[in-house]
């Protein structure tokens, strides 16, 4: 039986990516060695790693003004690497409160500046994004979070501002375009919608490193990962080929563009049947839904066995949402089909008949 794939995260990879990946862990290329044995100085790896570059520079049309990087430690590590580099203690940096991830990023930040949170949703459970904020003139960046994966919401519109865009785009990154030009830096962890766990993308204007005035360990100065290509240490090696795949298969259908009219069939076809069905209901503002991670509910929770069973023979999994606030959550990153989203729907009417 095929299974439909609506984890949050490690979540779905296009299946001629994982086809690909899995021969490279048996034999890269012919070359009688794994991806995984070979030397990460090597020509093999080298061309991999200018190869994923490109493809991040050309689906988010980056000039040179720009640096690309691969690095470990997740989403959760840029929260304070990028206070860390971007602000100094006597600094102002304005923060949007959007959910649990933007609320970590604010506690880490606050160990290296002045954290000023110009705006939250906190007042309603993260259920919408905030809007009609202003952000402060003197403010070094902005730091966002696009896409909440745990509650549902996501920005569709970019605010004009007088700073540059910090922005975490872990679970959205790659499924719509962007206006690069607001960004002052773009960081993400790529199991959820580019790759498999275990690399995080970094893109930064290089003209706003160098400015703070403390010392930076070695190891968390990005400009010690610019000047020696993302290999200063041995690189997540086998996570940025995939990534290179995953990417290669978002340009080979279209690119960014594509992705978005892509995702919106797919949200639009979940969320149709959430607001029809009288058996569920979604708690976010219709204006701000994810089309990455839709979250929807029970008004009657003595069905949600029947409901995950139902799931369960259909071949649907990751269906739950998380453990903080419960119902269900469906995420519909790039690389999950519009069948899979049919089948879902399929099931909540069966429920509900």
């Amino acid at each position: 039986m095929k299974k439909h794939n609506f984890s949050a995260g490690p979540a779905i990879l296009p299946q001629s990516v994982k086809e690909k990946a899995s021969q490279a862990a048996l034999d890269y290329e012919g070359i009688g060695l794994s991806l995984m044995e070979i030397s990460h100085r090597g020509k093999h790896f080298v061309g991999i790693l200018e190869q994923t570059e490109a493809h991040v520079r050309q689906l988010f049309n980056l000039g040179d003004e720009y640096a690309v990087l691969f690095l470990t430690g997740g989403a959760s590590t840029q929260f304070f690497m990028s206070a860390m580099n971007l602000a100094n203690p006597s600094d102002k940096v304005a923060f949007v409160d959007t959910g649990t991830w933007s609320s970590k990023s604010i506690k880490e930040a606050k160990l290296f500046t002045n954290v000023d949170v110009i705006a939250s949703s906190e007042d309603k459970d993260y259920t919408y994004v905030p809007k009609g904020y202003s952000v402060p003139e003197d403010a070094k960046y902005l730091h966002l979070t696009s896409n909440n994966t745990i509650y549902g919401t996501q920005i569709k519109d970019w605010i004009d501002c007088p700073c540059p865009i910090v922005c975490d785009m872990s679970s959205d990154i790659f499924s719509r375009p962007v206006p690069i030009e607001k960004f002052g830096m773009i960081y993400a962890g790529a199991q959820k919608n580019v790759g498999p766990a275990g690399v995080t993308l970094a893109v930064i204007r290089k003209d706003l490193l160098g400015k703070v005035e403390r010392t930076i360990p070695t190891m968390l100065d990005y400009k010690t990962h610019i000047a020696k290509g993302s290999s200063f240490n041995t690189p997540p090696v086998f996570p940025i080929y995939v990534t290179m795949l995953t990417l290669s298969w978002i340009i080979e259908n279209g690119g960014t563009a594509a992705m978005e009219k892509r995702n919106a069939e797919k949200a639009n076809l979940l969320y149709d049947e959430i607001d029809r069905n009288p058996l569920f209901y979604g708690p976010v503002a219709k204006e701000d839904r994810s089309h990455m991670n839709a979250t929807f509910l029970l008004n009657d929770d003595s069905k949600e066995k029947a409901f995950l069973d139902m799931c369960q023979s259909a071949g649907i999994v990751g269906l739950k949402g998380h453990r903080s606030v419960g119902g269900f959550r469906a995420s519909i990153y790039n690389a999950l089909d519009k069948e899979s989203v049919e089948v879902l729907t399929e099931v909540m009417r069966n429920l509900a008949s």
